[in-house]
């Protein structure tokens, strides 16, 4: 079991996050994985840098800790070719610790550029497509192709790390894992339920595909006053209950803050640990494990808090999740 830090580029500004991605790393954190947003998701949270940017920093700032997106959408916002190229040179930079994790997006981040906000099965076709170039692109061939959404004409990734970067994407229903398990090499999702893993698996069974990881992702809200943390995790954090079906399609900062307006800070307390309990935490972390999963990414929410955390709890916390955990 791995246990990650999340560079929240929604909620620090980039100076902030390699600095944070430094600390995370000498606490003991095994791998880093970093939003890659346009937009934070409320207005309270204040910030949107680019993410790969901030990335190649950390790879440079780092010695060893693994490196992850969680997730970019390389569909709207980015033609898969270039993701390829951000993604091939970001796996040089870190000596091979780079993976590339892949999803279908959230309106949110995807509108700026002006096209129209795919259905779902569109986006995920989209997807597919992408996964296919990137993939080809990182054999280091010149590649040509002709989908029903992306063109590629004569495009070849010049510097290349010796091994390609692994790609994870990020899946949920039954429709989606069955398209993506046999072309991925990693399972990304946020939900901690055994059916996905067992899924994930069925779909991969009886290919030569090598065992993957499945990556989840869990919030909590650390502070020594209990009171503080749910308030800044209510302010901050309330859409994060909204579901994946809201989450994706609203388009702007204030969508959210008018569709999470009747959501409680006690409703927030009950679905995110927040205080000081470090063993609330793990109770909630064991999901993930017990559903199958291999590594999970923690978000301690709010910049104001990550210092302090980093400093006074983390160390703590990763001895009780490591002794908690399977082996």
């Amino acid at each position: 079991m791995q246990f990650g830090y999340t560079l929240m580029t929604e909620q620090s500004g980039p100076k902030a996050l390699v600095d944070y991605a430094v600390r995370a790393e000498r606490v003991g954190f095994d791998f880093e994985v970093a939003s890659d947003h346009y937009f934070p998701w409320l207005d309270t949270q204040g910030h949107a840098s680019y993410a790969w940017s901030m990335l190649g920093a950390v790879a440079h700032a780092t010695e060893w800790v693994g490196l992850m997106t969680y997730v970019t959408c390389p569909t709207v916002r980015y033609h898969p070719a270039v993701v390829a190229q951000k993604a091939a040179t970001l796996g040089l930079l870190s000596d091979g610790r780079f993976t590339l994790g892949l999803g279908a997006g959230e309106n949110l981040n995807e509108h700026v550029v002006g096209e129209r906000w795919p259905a779902t099965r569109e986006r995920h076709a989209m997807l597919y497509e992408a996964v296919e170039i990137i993939t080809e692109l990182f054999s280091g061939e010149l590649v040509d192709y002709d989908g029903q959404h992306f063109q590629v004409d004569s495009a070849r990734v010049w510097d290349l790390p010796s091994d390609p970067v692994e790609i994870g994407v990020a899946v949920s229903g039954s429709k989606s894992i069955e398209q993506f398990a046999p072309v991925a090499d990693h399972l990304i999702s946020t939900e901690p339920k055994s059916e996905i893993i067992e899924r994930w698996n069925g779909a991969r069974s009886g290919t030569p595909l090598p065992d993957s990881r499945k990556i989840g992702q869990i919030p909590i809200s650390w502070d020594t006053d209990r009171d503080a943390a749910i308030e800044r995790a209510h302010e901050q954090f309330r859409w994060f209950g909204l579901g994946w079906p809201v989450n994706a399609n609203l388009p702007t900062t204030q969508a959210f803050e008018s569709a999470s307006a009747f959501v409680t800070p006690d409703d927030v307390a009950a679905s995110i640990p927040c205080g000081p309990d470090l063993d609330a935490v793990v109770e909630a972390v064991s999901a993930y494990w017990e559903a199958g999963f291999t590594d999970v990414a923690l978000v301690q929410i709010g910049d104001e808090k990550q210092e302090e955390f980093l400093h006074s709890a983390a160390g703590e916390l990763l001895d009780k999740l490591r002794a908690a955990a399977p082996s």
